[in-house]
């Protein structure tokens, strides 16, 4: 992506901001589809999040103030809507975000874009049974491959904090699939 403030000010701007948005898109498309499926698990509520996270982001781009990189920014944005749809769909269900998640996990096998074996499916269990944050941290680091000092910026969480939940949370991933 060419020079970020540059960017930023072609995305503002309202004779490039179409032209922009859409290298935009084409820029953050797959790695946000990836983030939010990771967090959802399920394809066409991911493609509900995603659509509804450009659209988030075009509606705030005037109120983005450049405190952080744009990466971080549209990541921590495509966070809190996975989590916000998540907890949601839990609620009209009548039943915990957790609850809904193993569901989830459980009907995996059944999802055609899902083209894991069984190792990735026990994974998949694994990461669900830890705490919200170290599940958000380890599919972040683990699956993304995102630096901690990005994880740090888009959670707003010290990179030492993060290091430890992420070590905390290998343990325990490590130790579910030695006694399962």
């Amino acid at each position: 992506m060419q020079e970020e403030k540059e960017f930023i000010v072609e995305l503002l701007n309202p004779k490039t901001q179409n032209q922009a948005f859409q290298k935009l898109l084409n820029h953050y498309q797959k790695p946000l589809y990836n983030h939010i499926r990771s967090i959802v698990l399920n394809h066409d509520d991911t493609d509900d999040v995603l659509q509804n996270t450009f659209i988030k982001i075009f509606q705030n781009l005037k109120n983005f103030k450049g405190e952080s990189k744009l990466f971080s920014w549209i990541f921590r944005i495509a966070t809190n809507e996975a989590i916000t749809f998540i907890n949601n769909k839990a609620k009209r269900n009548g039943t915990t975000s957790e609850e809904l998640q193993t569901k989830i996990i459980e009907n995996l096998q059944s999802d055609v874009y899902f083209d894991g074996n069984e190792i990735q499916l026990k994974l998949q269990k694994a990461i669900n049974l830890l705490p919200e944050k170290q599940k958000l941290i380890f599919k972040m680091k683990y699956f993304e491959e995102l630096k901690y000092e990005n994880i740090s910026e888009i959670l707003g969480t010290s990179v030492g904090g993060l290091k430890a939940s992420y070590h905390h949370a290998v343990k325990k991933i490590e130790d579910y699939m030695k006694l399962n």
